[in-house]
């Protein structure tokens, strides 16, 4: 109390004497307040990096004392009037820049590169809170990227002091994952998981995390392996009972996968494990090495290209497609949008093979969600989206929390349309919506719904003056709507409009006029009618007949300039025989060359047909080479002889095992067919599949010469009993494709011998159904059924490689009901396809006529006709080569060369002419 009564009694008098001395300590009190701020901030972001929860304590902690100490420290260093300056200067500047970001953003919320450059200021201010909430609400337009969420998360996991930021910090992680698939988030989520063992349920929650993970980018080739580690090396430290068998477990799970680096994981299995690897996890780690070396040129691919990869990302989604894999579709989707989020049609594809061959409800409303905060601007990416919730059965709250239905969807169209012409035709030039599609809807809904036509009229209005009046098609969608729920005025005046305008069809327009004036409008107004639209075809027509002569001009101009080039051609094809005239004794090898390639030149292309489309004999072969020769063709052809071939062939049956056949056995013995090829280890996959009808002796795959399956075996039982019921097995799904089983039948003792295990005449009591859709499955179509009858049976036929081909066998159990069901569903609408319903009356099968019926009365046997690829000739020509064609009793031929010539005498004969290459080769090949 002393002390501040003294100070305050001596205040006035320093005061009085103090002068311009005050005035510098005030300017020292500043520059020491200034450099204890940019010290204190200094403080907090070393403590920031090395202290980490306790940021925020270490930060309330700087005290005024410390940062004297900080500002005297300094102080000795630099100059405090510059680090002011610098210190002022760059965070005006900062704070500048920040404000200028949010009046934008202000302005145009989708703007996502002020919402960077916003979140990167602030976060270098240090303006804590500030980056928190723009970072919100970047997340709520936007889907965030990879590096975004991973400098999100690590801010917040160095702020999180207690388990409500614990909880806080896993909720970002599950925003992070749902954004994009990325195994460096999915790594980071783990890792912090481990942190909070100690808490309640906190091992559960470590193990899910790992385990989602794992099912999200466990498939991952290159970047997956670190989750698997990770994953392991938790399980390791972890003492307890059953650990053991975890780390076990994760080992052969991940070696039954394809990954890089798999050798060394093996390797450390081994190396960990005290038993010897089991024969089946060998087996499983074989087959993925075999896959990794089938996905590997797709991987290189993507290490060597370039972002964003998006023709590598689509030959390796085309391979996976082939495949058939959902995991690895999934998965390989979700790896190419990550560098192609801003491709629409890369998430229409994704979206469609979701919608058509996954149809989870959550993953596909996923999907089309991200599709839409991806790619907002896109129409198709919406329509999808509201057609998915409509299939999926969504509630209306989800898509909108009002209950005044009619004004949302007015508000969402004016949103949908100030969109449009904000964020794409005034940002790229070019209309998003040419055809206004959305504003035919909004009008079609104010017409129908509302009975508000003068809105509707208004909105065509506005199609209209947006370059759409030329286009008949339009008129005629407007005058619809008018004939629906307008008049005949609004009706008449809409089509007199577009016989004014329409240039592209007006003969459609004017004919719609006539045939409305004829049935409903007066004498006077059909008379305006004929006027209007004489007048205007009139225009058109002379418009037409201009446009006409100016094309005749140029196909004139083309003509004569075509005209030119060939008299140019002759001329220098004229100049070029004088030369040869002028110095024939100087005639060697290169004007014959010129010659055969320039004189010759439109006979060329007619000699190479005759020789393409000509088959030679087998004895004729080598002739037709030599004649090649002789006529100066380069073109050779490396094939091996017959004899390597043979070798080469028997090489590889020597490394295969032979399949030994005992006839004897075929009683007990089925055909298996229609496997698919890429069916590994058939005898293993098999064997359960038969063992249910019998005990069996042996399966015998078949094998190609190079090892591979051909789709086909043998089954043989130890009773025939249980081969007849094998039987029954026919058409059973295996691996996607329909197995054949058929009896075993030597075909060369029996070759008419043929299986069809269907009746092919007429059958009442079932019904033939087509025009199936592909997706539709056979519990949804007996649904169908039995609401007409007892359905007995019901077959969807395939292909041979499994797929539907829309048409469908059922029996009921009596004739009437069959009847009863083809009057009640012939016509019906099935997910969009109109199905046809009838009594099942299959044609009859072709029998193959036998060789004998060949053989005419008293005559050879006729040859087979044969067609080549394309088929049946159209003009149906003998193109048997003059060989063949001459008569059995074969001239002499010569010694040397082909037959002499009948000897008649010619004038030509007495002298030969002399030949050219081109002449010798036309020679050989008339023959």
């Amino acid at each position: 109390m002393a002390t501040a009564a003294a100070t305050s009694a001596s205040e006035p008098e320093a005061e009085s004497t103090a002068g311009p001395k005050a005035d510098r300590e005030e300017d020292e009190v500043k520059a020491a307040r200034t450099r204890r701020k940019v010290l204190s901030r200094a403080v907090a972001a070393a403590t920031y990096k090395t202290m980490g929860p306790g940021w925020d304590q270490q930060e309330e902690g700087v005290s005024e004392s410390d940062g004297d100490e900080y500002a005297m420290a300094s102080s000795a260093e630099s100059s405090p009037g510059e680090y002011e300056w610098e210190y002022d200067e760059e965070e005006e500047k900062n704070q500048l820049e920040i404000e200028r970001l949010e009046e934008q953003l202000s302005i145009n919320v989708y703007d996502y590169n002020c919402h960077v450059d916003l979140i990167r200021l602030l976060r270098l201010e240090g303006e804590l809170t500030k980056v928190r909430m723009a970072r919100q609400k970047m997340s709520e337009i936007f889907p965030l990227t990879e590096e975004l969420w991973l400098e999100w998360l690590h801010d917040e996991i160095s702020m999180a002091q207690d388990g409500l930021d614990r909880e806080h910090v896993y909720d970002l992680f599950e925003k992070a994952v749902k954004d994009y698939i990325c195994p460096n988030i999915w790594l980071e989520y783990g890792q912090y998981s481990v942190g909070g063992i100690g808490q309640k349920g906190g091992l559960e929650k470590v193990r899910s995390v790992f385990e989602r993970a794992l099912s999200s980018v466990g498939l991952h080739m290159t970047k997956g392996l670190a989750l698997w580690e990770a994953y392991r090396e938790f399980e390791s430290a972890i003492v307890e009972a059953a650990r053991l068998e975890k780390v076990h477990s994760l080992f052969r799970r991940q070696l039954a996968i394809p990954l890089y680096d798999m050798e060394a994981t093996f390797a450390e299995y081994e190396e960990w494990s005290e038993d010897p690897v089991p024969e089946s996890v060998i087996q499983n780690y074989n087959k993925a090495l075999q896959q990794l070396e089938k996905y590997k040129p797709y991987e290189e691919a993507l290490l060597q290209a370039e972002a964003p990869r998006l023709s590598e990302y689509q030959a390796y989604i085309d391979f996976e497609m082939k495949i058939g894999d959902p995991a690895r579709i999934q998965l390989i989707f979700e790896r190419a949008l990550v560098e192609n989020c801003l491709v629409p049609d890369l998430w229409i594809r994704y979206s469609q093979y979701l919608d058509r061959q996954l149809k989870v409800k959550d993953l596909v409303l996923s999907v089309h969600n991200r599709a839409v905060r991806n790619c907002p601007w896109t129409v198709a990416l919406w329509s999808r989206y509201l057609l998915a919730m409509e299939r999926h059965g969504v509630d209306h709250q989800v898509i909108s929390d009002s209950s005044k239905e009619l004004e949302e969807l007015r508000a969402a169209f004016t949103r949908a349309l100030e969109y449009l012409k904000q964020e794409v035709e005034e940002r790229f030039n070019e209309s998003g919506d040419p055809s206004c599609v959305i504003m035919q809807n909004w009008a079609r809904i104010e017409a129908r719904l509302c009975n508000n036509m003068q809105k509707a009229r208004e909105l065509w209005d506005s199609i209209m003056t947006r370059g759409n009046a030329k286009y008949a098609n339009m008129w005629l969608e407007y005058y619809n709507l008018e004939r629906a729920h307008g008049d005949t005025q609004h009706c008449r005046k809409a089509l007199h409009r577009a016989v004014q305008c329409t240039s592209d069809y007006p003969e459609h327009v004017c004919e719609v006029l006539l045939t409305m004036e004829r049935t409903e409008g007066s004498l006077e107004d059909w008379d305006i009618a004929v006027q209007k639209t004489e007048t205007r075809l009139a225009r058109v027509n002379e418009q037409r007949m201009k446009a006409a002569e100016k094309e005749a001009a140029l196909v004139q101009q083309e003509e004569e300039k075509a005209e030119q080039r060939k008299r140019a051609r002759a001329e220098k094809k004229a100049l070029k025989k004088k030369k040869k005239t002028r110095g024939p004794e100087k005639r060697g090898a290169d004007e014959d060359d010129e010659r055969e390639w320039g004189d010759d030149e439109e006979e060329q292309p007619s000699k190479r047909r005759r020789v393409e489309n000509s088959i030679p004999a087998a004895g004729e072969t080598q002739n037709v080479e030599v004649a090649a020769g002789l006529a100066g063709k380069c073109a050779t052809v490396d094939v091996e002889p017959p004899s390597k071939q043979k070798e080469k062939a028997a090489s590889l049956k020597r490394d295969m095992p032979k399949v030994l056949h005992d006839s004897s056995k075929d009683s007990i013995t089925v055909f298996v067919s229609n496997l698919p090829y890429s069916m590994q280890e058939p005898d293993v996959k098999l064997r359960p599949l038969f063992e249910a009808c019998g005990e069996v002796v042996q399966i015998r795959p078949i094998f190609s010469n190079r090892g591979d399956f051909r789709g086909y075996c043998y089954v043989e039982f130890k009773e025939e009993k249980s081969a007849l019921q094998a039987l029954e097995m026919d058409r059973k799904s295996v691996e996607g494709r329909p197995m054949f089983v058929s009896p075993c039948v030597d075909k060369s003792k029996n070759p008419d011998f043929k299986v069809f295990r269907y009746s092919t005449s007429l059958e009442k009591h079932k019904l033939f159904i087509s025009g199936l859709p592909f997706s539709c499955t056979k519990e949804e179509l007996e649904e169908i059924c039995k609401a007409h009858g007892t359905v007995k049976d019901l077959r969807l036929v395939t292909n041979r490689a499994g797929k539907p081909k829309g048409l469908a066998y059922v029996e009921y159990e009596n004739e009437s009901q069959a009847s009863q069901a083809v009057m009640k569903m012939d016509g019906m609408t099935i997910k969009e396809n109109v199905i046809k319903v009838a009594i099942s009356n299959p044609p009859q099968r072709k029998v193959p006529e036998k060789p004998e019926t060949r053989k005419a009365a008293g005559g050879p046997m006729l040859l087979p006709q044969t067609y080549g690829a394309r088929g049946k000739g159209r003009t149906q020509l003998s193109l048997l080569p003059r060989a063949l064609q001459r008569p059995s009793a074969a001239a002499p031929q010569a010694e040397n060369g082909p037959a002499a010539a009948p000897a008649v005498a010619t004038p030509a004969a007495t002298e030969a002419p002399k030949m050219s290459n081109a002449d010798f080769a036309k020679l050989f090949l008339r023959k």
